[in-house]
């Protein structure tokens, strides 16, 4: 995925909410390249989100997991649980950007010594910079970007060295900009194409997870959106499940039910 993302190419992925290991074939089998494993707003246990990890990578996808909060270490758990790439929610911070990229790029090197590298004031010899670059070959440090306190910085937030990409969670950016799961609302566009601008002439990666209609990541793709992330199993289902039903009963004769937007079923991002 880092490699594709680096030759400028675009990558596909989806939100996966169940741990039974056959749905990362159904990924593989569409095509997609990663496989995103959101532990903050999904009630998934360590043991759950590390089997989900392995199916993911065992099947050709890179596995992506979001923690549920901004601590170093965190991240280092889900990296030791097979993540190859990890997201951290709500960053508003130049530090706790720095103590994720600590977490993804230098682990397991901790404490002093590695807020003295994160900081500029030293620098690992010859030996353990092979040893670290090795060890964490391939991962992918994601910030997520969804709060106004965060666009206001959003150029020195993107300055600190080791960040691969920016991850849009549409619906806090929403909240935070008092427009309300509004994703057409004209305040929530001009944040989002300002985030997408920021990020990519920075040379960074960008993401943004949508869920009911494929034409929302055409649009943002087309403004420079590279990782699409769309959907979820649990959405897509429900849509697919609920479109079928309502076939079927209309063909029988049967009273249809209520259509419902199965807007419970998106997954909080």
């Amino acid at each position: 995925m880092l490699e594709k993302l680096r030759n400028g190419r675009n990558v596909y992925g989806t939100c996966i909410t169940s741990p039974a290991p056959g749905w990362m074939q159904v990924l593989k089998n569409a095509g997609l390249d990663f496989a995103f494993i959101d532990t903050e707003h999904i009630a998934l246990d360590r043991s759950e989100m590390s089997k989900m990890c392995y199916a993911a990578s065992t099947s050709g996808l890179t596995p992506i997991v979001r923690i549920p909060a901004p601590d170093p270490y965190l991240a280092c758990q889900a990296i030791d649980a097979g993540a190859k790439g990890v997201i951290a929610p709500y960053l508003e911070t130049v530090e706790q950007i720095r103590d994720l990229v600590g977490a993804t790029k230098f682990r397991p090197l901790k404490g002093r010594i590695l807020q003295e590298i994160l900081e500029g004031k030293s620098a690992p010899n010859a030996e353990l910079k092979a040893y670290l670059d090795k060890y964490n070959q391939g991962n992918l440090c994601i910030v997520n970007i969804e709060s106004m306190p965060a666009m206001e910085k959003l150029d020195e937030l993107l300055s600190v060295p080791g960040v691969d990409g920016v991850f849009i969670g549409p619906h806090d950016l929403s909240i935070s900009l008092g427009v309300p799961e509004q994703y057409d609302h004209p305040e929530f566009e001009k944040a989002v194409k300002f985030i997408i601008q920021t990020t990519r002439n920075k040379g960074l990666s960008i993401a943004i997870h949508l869920s009911l209609e494929p034409e929302r990541q055409v649009k943002w793709i087309k403004e420079g959106v590279n990782i699409v992330v769309h959907s979820s199993d649990r959405a897509l289902f429900s849509q697919k499940l609920n479109t079928d039903i309502q076939v079927i009963r209309k063909a029988t004769g049967d009273q249809p039910v209520n259509e419902r937007a199965s807007k419970e079923d998106l997954p909080v991002v």
